[in-house]
């Protein structure tokens, strides 16, 4: 069975869209997803809308969300759509679209399309371990495909809880359409029968792309490459409904300049991590357009609006951009001095007037001062980027550089679990891993007031992590296990084992 897509072209008006998942800190890589997609549907006179998804309720929150609205709009995209402006096709937050993904999945099942799949966990733990032991790739058997709609409707009915799946071929190949690619083949052999609806009543991601990106008139879908083995489901669910599909562009992922995929362990990810650093908006986004591609004059410094006038997506380049820290911080020191003096004076004041932060760091560093000049010598940490520490700074009458190293990554790891960022919890988990690892609280914390504020003298350092924020505390905590000599990989799964069993511990000691 061989199946294409519509050309790469549409006669439809133009609609690009972003949909970012609330479920952590604003990634510069949906920065750079969005500033593509709203690049191309302002060059060709078009709308650019932002959904929200999120239906993965464990893990959403509304103070992400409101994270990622905030970083995208300061770094300087808009929307004419969204779940904070309004729209046509509200409401634009899929978890607030739950019936509609419902009467979708039943159009499917009324059609044969999709069938209900009565596995349970138990049943499908034990379909990938036996596929595994037998050197094949775990993926779904099809055993409740063939039920009859009666014995399935029956099942149902006796309250069996169940997942919508969709049917997808066995044989032949997939061709799918990428505008930067050209045609993609994908045997339909490595395509799995995906979940489309889940036993709580929510869409996964794939049921709720492809109805939203539909109801809401999106005429290209410009994503990451990591979605592109995806593509043939989402192909096959347009035809299963009868729709023109978007036209696709998988953009070539952001990297390390390892050439691994960019993650936070390796580089800062967050918008609001550069943003508290003192990167320009300007620059951030005016880097971001250059990961992957050229200006027709070559120029490496660009608005916006110079962009948008003469975009073109071929101009595009697949090779992974490389996210360099240093040619950041190169072009923004391009953009400020471009400044005048006063636009310069103008941006610090602006940088550094967060009247909440000036307001914690006053009360932090009140008991400690005679002087305002002194505000320099107690509350210059605040504003840093990353403290100038060596390992020597690190050094402890009773720990050692490895140890220290274990307590900064294990607790790094907590904190980056936290679903707020309070102080009150922030103690909680310094406080629990002291515990948990049988460490006396002075000398717990002792590397951290080195690795938050570059000195052993310094305000309360669990306040100091609150007050420079989530992005700021963590970035900190990665430079400080670099500067200690870094953690290897076979030391890092060793930890992760110890990671695990740290809530058991940590509710232990609570339960005392």
């Amino acid at each position: 069975m061989t199946q294409t897509t519509s050309p790469a072209r549409s006669n439809r008006p133009v609609r690009t869209r972003i949909a970012p998942s609330p479920t952590g800190f604003p990634h510069v890589g949906t920065a750079y997803i969005a500033l593509f997609n709203l690049a191309f549907a302002k060059a060709h006179g078009g709308e650019f809308i932002l959904r929200i998804e999120d239906t993965d309720q464990a893990r959403s929150t509304e103070s992400s969300e409101q994270m990622i609205l905030d970083a995208l709009r300061w770094v300087g995209l808009d929307w004419s759509e969204g779940p904070d402006v309004g729209g046509p096709h509200a409401p634009y937050r899929q978890s607030e679209r739950a019936d509609i993904y419902k009467e979708h999945a039943q159009i499917l099942l009324d059609l044969d399309h999709a069938f209900r799949c009565f596995c349970t966990a138990e049943e499908l733990d034990a379909m990938r371990s036996a596929q595994m032991a037998n050197g094949e790739s775990p993926r779904y058997d099809g055993r409740y495909a063939n039920l009859t709609r009666a014995e399935s409707d029956q099942m149902a009915s006796d309250g069996k809880p169940f997942v919508i799946r969709m049917r997808v071929p066995s044989d032949g190949v997939c061709q799918v359409e990428d505008m930067l690619r050209g045609t993609v083949e994908i045997p339909w052999e490595q395509v799995d029968m995906q979940v489309l609806l889940k036993t709580d009543g929510l869409p996964t991601y794939h049921l709720a792309n492809v109805v939203d990106d539909h109801l809401m008139e999106i005429s290209h879908v410009m994503r990451g490459e990591e979605w592109l083995n995806s593509a043939p489901k989402h192909q096959l669910l347009y035809e299963y409904f009868g729709w023109e599909m978007p036209v696709l562009c998988h953009m070539p992922l952001l990297r390390n300049p390892d050439k691994s995929k960019l993650s936070k362990r390796k580089n800062p990810t967050s918008i609001t991590y550069y943003r508290d650093a003192g990167v320009l908006p300007e620059a951030l986004l005016n880097y971001l357009g250059r990961m992957g591609y050229s200006m027709p004059n070559d120029e490496e410094k660009f608005t916006l609006d110079e962009m948008i006038t003469s975009f073109d997506i071929q101009r595009v380049s697949l090779g992974g951009p490389i996210f360099d820290i240093e040619k950041l911080n190169w072009l923004n020191s391009e953009w400020l001095r471009a400044l005048t003096s006063e636009e310069l004076k103008n941006k610090i004041l602006d940088w550094a007037n967060n009247s909440d932060k000036l307001t914690a760091m006053a009360a932090a560093i009140q008991p400690r001062i005679e002087l305002l000049s002194d505000a320099i010598n107690w509350g210059g940490f605040y504003f840093q980027n990353l403290p100038e520490i060596t390992a020597k700074d690190f050094t402890h009458k009773t720990l050692t550089a490895e140890q220290i190293m274990e307590i900064l990554q294990l607790t790094l790891w907590q904190l980056e679990a936290l679903p707020k960022w309070s102080e009150d919890n922030i103690y909680a988990i310094v406080k629990g891993m002291s515990a948990a690892l049988d460490i006396k609280m002075r000398d717990f914390i002792a590397p951290f007031f080195i690795a938050i504020a570059g000195s052993s003298s310094s305000t309360p350092v669990m306040n100091s992590m609150w007050i420079i924020g989530a992005d700021m505390t963590m970035t900190r905590l990665r430079h400080a296990i670099d500067v200690l000599g870094g953690l290897g990989k076979k030391k890092l799964k060793k930890l992760e084992k110890t990671a695990a069993a740290l809530p058991d511990l940590l509710a232990r000691e609570e339960n005392g």
